[in-house]
């Protein structure tokens, strides 16, 4: 089955190119891989959320950043296709590495960043497993719970 056979089958359509917010490009082709600028969960423009990772009040809570890793790494699939011309041409992830602005406290970095992980598994089977980073940090561009950058194989 293609990748876009299985997005269709997800009920999953690919967003638009979230356009780069300084000098740089959503993702580069070099040799047989795709690497993405780190994508954050822009959803028509904007971001969902904003804040930091955490438990408590106006803090966004771990299973809000888990739905926007996820929406991150969809952006990242999205800049890929884009960058070569037809998602089907992605064969798979070799890395993730995703970054959650949290306090200090908060140690479920690795949770958060499953929302990547597992969409990047749904969409792509077996050839979606990956190594990953999931590193917490104290503030992300426009203040951005999550931001995830990707690798993709190409065939």
């Amino acid at each position: 089955m293609s990748i876009s056979e299985r997005l269709s089958d997800l009920g999953i359509d690919l967003p638009s190119v979230v356009p780069p917010v300084a000098a740089y490009i959503p993702a580069k082709v070099h040799g047989a891989l795709v690497y993405t600028a780190g994508q954050l969960p822009m959803v028509d423009g904007a971001l969902p959320a904003t804040g930091k990772v955490g438990e408590g009040s106006g803090l966004v809570s771990a299973a809000d950043a888990q739905t926007l890793a996820r929406q991150s790494a969809l952006n990242a699939i999205a800049a890929a296709a884009a960058a070569v011309g037809d998602v089907n041409k992605l064969t798979g992830v070799v890395k993730v590495v995703g970054f959650v602005a949290s306090v200090p406290e908060f140690t479920g970095q690795p949770g958060v960043i499953n929302g990547a992980s597992e969409l990047l598994g749904e969409v792509f089977g077996d050839a979606g497993i990956h190594a990953r980073s999931a590193v917490g940090v104290p503030v992300l561009p426009l203040d951005s719970p999550v931001e995830v950058e990707v690798i993709f194989s190409l065939d």
